[in-house]
């Protein structure tokens, strides 16, 4: 979700070995390792809270952590993570980084541990809306691969743990889309052939970028003719488009409701195990790469606790089991090796390197940009005008209105009275 910079290279070395997300084989795999002699480190004291009633609240992306599915091998994190330390974890989950963001600016709530995506943390770093992490809680973040440290998002590294990575593309039905049609880019989503059977992201950022891309502009762009021709794109597609959603997606493209959507390949991949019509497609235009990285929101009550839940999400039985469970590609170098051979190849998680060269991440936009793009997206979803200064042109044309026929109504008033008395 930004642009390529330090941790290119790292995607790079990996694409050399192949690589993927989802469920891992019990046996070792052909480096040699074996998931079955993983068990937790003693990095840190994890008794230390144990017994003082310690509760931390944790605020998370939907589908985005591994819990028990009564599947064999089953891995609970945050009921493993309460049974090794006695801490509890109050958990929720929030559908957009906007929605993340809106939450914590109005105070509205309390958490200890939230989970934004890269533009979005270089936004509340900017805020002074985070903490500065104690790394000497979190010793397993030497675990982490050098490459996805000082990202551009965090660059001093001091607030922020890598969680997962990944990219955007489109899952399709098969069995809608016509194998004659083009899938591999992001103009499909505009095709009125598939009218009313086309999902789009709900939140502005991801939707923007698509329809910027598919102009051929950046997805960092903040020039206002560029993003005032994406709105009137995104306008032009709401026409064809079913439904905006975030998490309803797994239940839409799952039950095929719908033909087409964009999404986050993690989640494509989980959607695509569970219903084999689906596939992938990875727009010629050029895609986002995003980080995903686990954050302590300032004024955080248990900040202690909260790092010590940090240090456990990078323990390396706990990183590779939750990479296996939510289908996302992993920073966390051990966890890697531990990988099945099958999901280390998968392009879906560990994409060409052509596909890498041609993303682009997201960075953080003015807050001039930032407020046009809300105000362009309102309109969308609204069927209003999507010249925020046209609406406004309106709105005060329809005041002025307002008034002039209130005037003449009181005016008409008084001359039918005083006619009345001659």
């Amino acid at each position: 979700m930004k642009k390529l910079t330090n941790y290119l290279s790292f995607l790079l070395c990996i694409l050399l070995l192949a690589a993927a997300a989802c469920p891992v084989s019990a046996e070792a795999n052909a480096d040699g390792y074996d998931p079955d002699t993983l068990s937790y480190s003693n990095s840190v004291d994890w008794n230390k809270f144990r017994g003082t009633n310690t509760s931390i609240n944790v605020y998370n992306w939907g589908e985005y952590i591994a819990v028990d599915d009564g599947e064999e091998g089953a891995f609970d994190v945050n009921a493993a993570f309460e049974e090794l330390t006695g801490i509890t974890v109050n958990y929720t989950n929030f559908a957009s980084n906007e929605e993340l963001y809106a939450k914590l600016k109005s105070g509205g709530a309390a958490y200890d541990i939230i989970i934004p995506s890269d533009y979005m943390i270089a936004r509340l770093i900017s805020e002074g809306m985070l903490e500065k992490l104690n790394f000497d809680n979190i010793p397993n973040f030497a675990l982490i691969d050098d490459n996805y440290k000082n990202p551009d998002y965090d660059p001093t590294n001091e607030y922020s743990v890598p969680y997962t990575w990944g990219t955007v593309g489109i899952v399709y039905n098969t069995t809608l889309v016509d194998p004659e049609d083009d899938v591999n880019t992001w103009n499909i989503l505009w095709s009125e052939k598939y009218a009313k059977d086309i999902l789009m992201f709900s939140n502005s950022r991801d939707a923007f970028a698509i329809a910027l891309k598919r102009l051929g502009y950046s997805f960092n762009t903040t020039d206002e003719a560029e993003l005032q021709a994406a709105a009137e794109s995104l306008k032009e597609q709401k026409l064809m488009v079913q439904a905006y959603v975030m998490d309803e997606i797994f239940d839409k493209m799952g039950g095929g409701e719908a033909a087409l959507a964009p999404y986050y390949a993690g989640d494509a991949i989980t959607m695509i195990d569970d219903n084999p019509d689906l596939a992938w497609a990875v727009p010629v235009e050029g895609v986002n790469l995003f980080i995903d990285a686990i954050c302590i929101p300032r004024g955080a009550a248990n900040k202690d606790a909260a790092e010590m839940y940090i240090n456990f999400l990078c323990e390396t039985l706990v990183a590779l089991k939750n990479c296996e469970y939510i289908g996302y590609s992993t920073p966390h170098a051990e966890a890697y090796l531990y990988l099945s051979d099958d999901l280390k190849s998968n392009p879906i998680a560990y994409p060409s390197d052509e596909v890498i060269q041609n993303s682009e991440t997201f960075t953080a936009l003015p807050s001039d940009t930032t407020r046009l793009i809300d105000t362009l997206w309102t309109s969308i979803l609204s069927n209003t005008s999507t010249n925020p200064y046209l609406a406004m042109i309106l709105m005060f044309v329809a005041i002025v209105l307002s008034l002039g026929i209130n005037v003449w109504r009181r005016q008409r008033k008084k001359q039918k009275m005083y006619e009345s008395m001659n």
